[in-house]
């Protein structure tokens, strides 16, 4: 791509020997001088010095007007070729390249004509020195042809995205008779802010349409009766890429929609545009991240027609350039997967989200956020994880020779200069196996035993999942935070997943997928993409194999018994406190994975923002295990 100038047009690229007529006077350094100005200023955008260098700048100066019409924005550059003179007539060959706006490069070869004048050597003017099979009474139509969006599709191929049919809710602001009624209504129907509607309609020149909200076609016609008949609502309608629902894993795929001017201007290269406006372009997420693959290449085609319209003449095309299809993105994402966990998060009032992900390989095969919740959330959201914490601190004390029978005491309080920590109601279950503390959930157990670790040993348990990794994903996922060094206080409440631990849905269900797997693994987004780092270490094996069946407990008799008929289920709830209220909120979490499930091996981590209980994350983790049976 080149540089525009003032009239989006570049200087001359001249790749002939150029020799001026003031040092030769040779004939043909003549003509080649008076081409060779020409074209400069032709490119140049000098439109009136191009067609005073001709034998009518009156009609030169309009072809150059029209064809500047005709090819919006486009940047000229010329090669000047071979140079023929005979008596008071020349040629010049030439090559024209157009650098079309969001188009492939048009290239052809003309020819100029030059009669000599009494002083210079004159350009005729003429429709040919635009382009040879321009005529007289023609001028040139550029229409650019778009290729069919490649679609992105599920772990078996299938597109995700189809054409849908939205009506856009607006305001026409010449049909309005009472503009604070009619906000009121719409936003009632839309929930919209009615004065954010008043605000944009009195910012609005008359007779322009006002975007309220768009909706798919069931949704608008769940609220036509209250809004139809509104005097200046209007509701034009499109065809939209859209995957099965608006929820569906929206912060993974994204959204397509139509170009936006600053979306234009973000993507242009050298000052030129790659995309139009109307063209349909990722907006987020993965459609975002993939647009070039996704997209194609436009194609176009180049016809003269008649200058006058009235004619009906479609003219011949004298050029064509083939669109070139996108490419499809394979994601992992499992429908039925998604649908499930888009159901059970639906079920929730709170912002909710829950991410599953397969042992072993680390495909995210469903991301799902509830309407209340920000979905973006489910990969990049930093929560402190609370107790589900306690399966990371679990693997560094097994790690350091600690058992699943070690006797280990579980008091009701424990206090770490001066502050004092406590079970959940104060329980106090005395001294019990580690797999009862764990299974029980016993703050006071995990922050005395994880005093005595070394400093940076949670830290070191941790990355061994893939915490802390800096991914390499098209769409970001945060893989937590865990410091190394931290002491007193804030290393006894790290422990249990307060202090200053931070994780994401996303990455406590990749910590669960390889427990379960025994191999680590990194995020998978794209199917055959780059890989987002290399795999986590891992624990060893035999830490892993005490581990697990202190998370089956947690099942069979501990704090997610709930969960016990749900099949082979493992897992870790958690409680976080967080906030300046007194008592402070807490979200809820639930951590954990099934084996030989109707989806096969799964792992899953459950979110619920300010759930103030790990109960209500283990209720949505029951709603969904029991859809997909």
């Amino acid at each position: 791509m080149r540089t525009r100038g003032p009239a989006l047009l570049t200087s001359l690229l001249l790749t002939a020997p150029v020799l001026l007529a003031g040092c030769s006077g040779s004939s043909e350094d003549d003509v080649r001088a008076a081409a060779e100005g020409f074209l400069a200023d032709w490119a140049a955008g000098e439109t009136a010095a191009a067609a005073g260098a001709t034998t009518d700048p009156a009609a030169a100066t309009a072809l150059l007007e029209q064809t500047a019409t005709d090819l919006p924005g486009a940047v000229l550059d010329a090669d000047l070729g071979e140079v023929t003179v005979e008596d008071e007539a020349a040629t010049v060959g030439w090559t024209a390249r157009w650098d079309l706006p969001a188009a492939p490069e048009w290239s052809y070869p003309g020819t100029l004509r030059l009669q000599e004048g009494e002083d210079t050597w004159e350009v005729v003017a003429e429709p040919a020195m635009v382009h040879p099979e321009l005529a007289e009474g023609q001028r040139l139509e550029l229409t650019r042809v778009l290729p069919e969006r490649a679609p992105i599709t599920d772990a078996a191929g299938a597109p995700l995205f189809t054409p849908t049919e939205v009506v856009n809710v607006g305001v026409d602001t010449g049909q309005v008779t009472d503009l604070p009624a009619l906000a009121a209504a719409l936003g009632a129907a839309t929930g919209v802010d009615p004065q954010t509607i008043v605000a944009d309609v009195q910012a609005a020149p008359a007779g322009q349409f006002v975007p309220v909200i768009t909706l798919r076609r069931p949704a608008f016609e769940a609220i036509r009766a209250q809004v139809y008949d509104l005097p200046g609502a209007v509701f034009p309608t499109e065809t939209r890429l859209l995957a099965p629902t608006a929820d569906f894993a929206s912060a993974l795929l994204g959204r397509v929609g139509p170009a936006t001017a600053e979306l234009i201007e973000e993507t242009a290269e050298d000052g030129q545009p790659r995309y139009a406006a109307g063209d349909q372009l990722g907006l987020s997420g993965l459609q975002r991240a993939y647009q070039d693959q996704l997209t194609g290449t436009p194609g176009y085609t180049v016809s003269a027609v008649s200058a006058d319209a009235a004619t009906g003449d479609t003219g011949q095309e004298i050029a064509a350039v083939e669109p070139v299809a996108g490419r499809p993105v394979q994601t992992p994402l499992v429908p039925a997967i998604q649908n499930a966990a888009d159901a059970a998060v639906a079920g929730e009032t709170r912002p909710t989200h829950l991410v599953v992900v397969r042992p072993g390989t680390g495909e995210l095969l469903a991301v799902a956020s509830n309407e209340a919740a920000d979905p973006g959330n489910a990969l990049r959201g930093q929560y402190p994880p609370g107790s589900s914490m306690k399966t990371m601190t679990a693997t560094a004390l097994l790690a350091g020779g600690l058992t699943p029978s070690t006797a280990v005491p579980c008091p009701a309080t424990t206090t770490v200069e001066g502050r004092e920590f406590e079970n959940q109601d104060q329980f106090d279950l005395g001294t019990v196996p580690f797999t009862e503390a764990f299974a029980q959930s016993c703050n006071t157990t995990f922050i005395q035993q994880g005093l005595q670790l070394p400093d940076a040993a949670l830290a070191d348990a941790a990355a061994a999942y893939g915490v802390g990794t800096d991914w390499n994903l098209p769409v970001d996922v945060f893989s937590g935070s865990v410091p190394r060094d931290s002491t007193g206080t804030t290393k006894a409440a790290n422990a249990i997943g307060q202090g200053q631990v931070l994780m994401s849905p996303a990455q406590l269900a990749l910590v669960a997928a390889g427990i379960a797997s025994g191999t680590p693994a990194a995020p998978v987004e794209v199917v055959g993409g780059e890989p987002a780092g290399p795999a986590p270490a891992g624990p060893a094996a035999g830490v892993l194999d005490a581990l697990r069946p202190m998370m089956r407990e947690v099942v069979l008799s501990g704090t997610a018994t709930a969960l016990a008929d749900r099949g082979e289920v493992y897992g870790k709830t958690g409680t976080a406190e967080y906030g300046t209220n007194t008592p402070p909120d807490s979200h809820g979490w639930f951590m954990g994975y099934q084996v030989g499930g109707p989806q096969g091996d799964i792992a899953f981590a459950t979110l619920v923002e300010g759930g103030q209980s790990s109960s209500a994350a283990v209720a949505v983790t029951d709603a969904f295990l029991g859809a997909l049976a």
